[in-house]
């Protein structure tokens, strides 16, 4: 048994089938940090203000940042165990599927999803992630995602609480072309085709691959799968330019002068869908009716993508003093976002600030046979304990679909 299976099996062993996770914090030199992460004020720029300001924290993660000048192991989660650290991918790589179960192991080989805390001062580029056939091309993986604005975390809306979201139908797409055309002259126009959402705290998003998309500045937490690829199609935003090599960078060398080639690369018919905000929006759906029980647990991101459970997200808040056996059908990432309490015999408790590099008690990771087998959470403390999990693909076939909310 190589270390890191022994290390990965003794936490687990001493944590009830839960490893401890320490914060993973990656910046984006191209962004401005929303401030609402929890990181100490002077820790923002703790990598160098040549690497950007932290703006993100991601959770459960075996995908690797793509960011220039990173180390080998940025955006990857380490596991606690005593004075020992270790990556939650090598971990899952020794020990496969009796931590994330022997259905995703055997289709993926590794853990394929990830979150985030996404947290920016004001809006970015409106983009597109690539979908799977694109992005191998690249030697990469494509990225659906999700959105869900949690409540204690947006206190204040930032600049911009709008979000851009696909195309205005009947925008043709020699009209991307001609805004790709004018990369260099200044902003390009292309949120003139677009349309922007209000942000609302509480409710989400389903954004397929290929679909464009321009963040507002809610604190977003954000499932979604294991890539970190990208093509940025705004030239401008609020007043700072972007580079080219941002709307390049994950598509063929060859073809990075040819904008009508990066416009066929979207998915046209998601991008002017007229009913976009029915076949996308989410709001939360409780599960059951548990509140006499003294806790509710809420799905907040569902749905299919091209047809395929991709991932999931629950929200459970617990009320002070009430205890619970919480049975999943799938392993799980779990960040607490308010309160304090147990999750088997790790305790949990949400942070007022963090200083950079510090171990925090409110991440965990869930094996998925003690997910399945139950595990019992309990708030010890005065106000609600509060927390978000999200799940691999096709561990919960009893997700609603999208539109659901209206049911």
């Amino acid at each position: 048994m190589s270390n890191v299976a022994k290390l990965a099996a003794d936490a687990l062993s001493e944590g009830g089938g839960i490893f401890r996770l320490s914060p993973t914090w990656v910046p984006r030199a191209f962004l401005q940090p929303g401030r609402r992460l929890k990181l100490h004020p002077n820790d923002y720029y703790a990598l160098g203000t040549h690497r950007g300001g932290i703006d993100e924290r991601w959770f459960g993660s075996t995908t690797v940042a793509t960011n220039e000048g990173a180390p080998d192991d940025e955006g990857l989660s380490y596991c606690v165990f005593g004075d020992e650290k270790f990556t939650l991918k090598d971990a899952i790589s020794e020990l496969g599927g009796e931590i994330i179960g022997d259905a995703i192991w055997g289709k993926y080989n590794r853990w394929p999803v990830y979150s985030k805390f996404f947290d920016n001062m004001g809006p970015i580029p409106h983009h597109m992630h690539q979908n799977s056939e694109q992005a191998a091309k690249v030697g990469q993986e494509g990225k659906p995602e999700s959105y869900y604005f949690p409540p204690q975390l947006n206190a204040i809306g930032n600049n911009f609480p709008y979000t851009f979201m696909g195309l205005e139908p009947g925008t043709t797409k020699q009209d991307v072309i001609d805004c790709l055309d004018r990369w260099n002259d200044g902003d390009n126009g292309i949120l003139d085709l677009s349309k922007a959402y209000r942000l609302k705290p509480g409710t989400g998003w389903l954004i397929p691959p290929c679909v464009l998309h321009a963040p507002g500045s809610l604190l977003t937490y954000e499932p979604q799968w294991g890539s970190d690829v990208f093509g940025m199609y705004q030239s401008m935003v609020e007043g700072r330019a972007v580079h080219r090599s941002l709307l390049t960078k994950d598509f063929p060398e060859d073809k990075h002068d040819d904008n009508a080639y990066l416009v066929e690369a979207l998915d046209w018919e998601a991008n002017v869908d007229p009913n976009f905000k029915q076949n996308n929006y989410l709001e939360p759906i409780t599960i059951g009716d548990t509140a006499a029980a003294g806790y509710v647990d809420r799905w907040v991101v569902y749905g299919k993508v091209n047809g395929e459970q991709l991932f999931t997200a629950k929200e459970l808040t617990v009320d002070p003093g009430a205890k619970l056996t919480l049975k999943d059908t799938g392993a799980y990432s779990w960040i607490t976002v308010q309160g304090e309490g147990k999750i088997g015999n790790l305790r949990l408790q949400t942070p007022a600030m963090i200083r950079f590099g510090e171990i925090t008690e409110d991440e965990v990771f869930v094996i998925e046979k003690t997910a399945k087998e139950g595990v019992t959470i309990e708030n010890t403390g005065s106000e609600p304990l509060v927390s978000l999990r999200y799940f691999g693909p096709d561990a919960c076939p009893d997700a609603p679909n999208v539109g659901d909310h209206h049911k």
